[in-house]
């Protein structure tokens, strides 16, 4: 198992102006912000990393900024609708010195397994580069099933899958299946308000939107769940419950622009057609960080 798919992986949002360019202070102080705070990696460009909205140029500034602001690993988003767009994506994010790949089979229309496992095949050779699956099928359309992760599982780098939460809730069940399909492939989960009961399960690693703002706590979260310490994963999660409430009804994308803007972190805005949030939510989210979640 690729021991770099392991623990806390936190995603930042890419910081950007209007018309997309990084904004390079504001990316720098975010992912020092999740290396201080404990994060085991940067999940640099993934779906809080807007990634789809950002040009290819774009993509690589965001690599060369956050690899030259950490010591920790940075993990690279290069899905792209075109299988050659994302070849360029992988052999970039190597040659500005990431240490892994995220890939996601974008698309506008509907893939086959065939055509997943050949854009997956292309992609793992562009680069040496280890390179996790990620499933996210709201927004992909497509889903990963353990045979067909266990097909993927035989392409030389591709060494984690980062999954989502089952609909059915039964995670247990869920990462048993992946486990049994695909032994030697390091699985971890998304969904913040499930993840601990994921690595309570023995799941890998936390992809984790909420440690690209509060590393610190989603660390805290992360080491207590993995080291089977029920209790405490317990108390820490209930303390960010109000979050997940808000994360469960709006997406978190638009949440962590706002979390970011409260904190002065950045004044970066989602990248347009999104929206701000609404001024209600935002209240909310601004009590809720001010009621000391610092302190939790």
């Amino acid at each position: 198992m690729n021991a770099l798919f392991t623990g806390l992986v936190a995603f930042p949002i890419t910081p950007a102006t209007a018309s997309g360019e990084i904004l390079e202070p504001d990316l720098q102080r975010l992912v020092q912000r999740m290396e201080t705070g404990g994060a085991d990696a940067v999940g640099l460009l993934g779906s809080t990393g807007a990634y789809m909205f950002l040009g290819c140029k774009q993509r690589r500034r965001a690599v060369a900024i956050a690899v030259g602001a950490v010591s920790i690993p940075v993990i690279v988003g290069v899905g792209a609708l075109r299988t050659d767009a994302a070849c360029v994506l992988a052999r970039d994010a190597a040659a500005e010195g990431a240490s892994g790949l995220l890939l996601a089979p974008v698309s506008y229309t509907p893939l086959t397994e065939d055509e997943v496992f050949q854009h997956f095949a292309e992609v793992a050779s562009a680069s040496a580069l280890p390179l996790c699956i990620y499933s996210n099928p709201a927004t992909t359309n497509f889903t990963f099933r353990p045979d067909f992760v266990a097909r993927l599982a035989t392409l030389p780098t591709v060494s984690a899958i980062k999954l989502p939460l089952p609909p059915s809730g039964d995670v247990l069940s869920d990462l048993r299946a992946f486990r049994q399909a695909a032994p030697g492939l390091s699985i971890g989960y998304s969904g913040d308000w499930g993840c601990k009961e994921a690595l309570l399960a023995g799941a890998d690693c936390w992809y984790s939107v909420v440690a690209g703002l509060l590393p610190t706590q989603a660390a805290a979260l992360t080491a207590a769940a993995m080291s089977g310490d029920r209790a405490k994963a317990d108390r820490l999660d209930a303390g960010f419950e109000p979050l997940w409430c808000l994360f469960r009804d709006a997406g978190s994308l638009r949440l962590m622009y706002a979390a970011a803007n409260i904190l002065g972190l950045t004044a970066a805005q989602p990248p347009a057609p999104l929206l701000p949030v609404n001024a209600a939510m935002r209240d909310t989210l601004a009590s809720w960080l001010a009621a000391g979640i610092e302190s939790r």
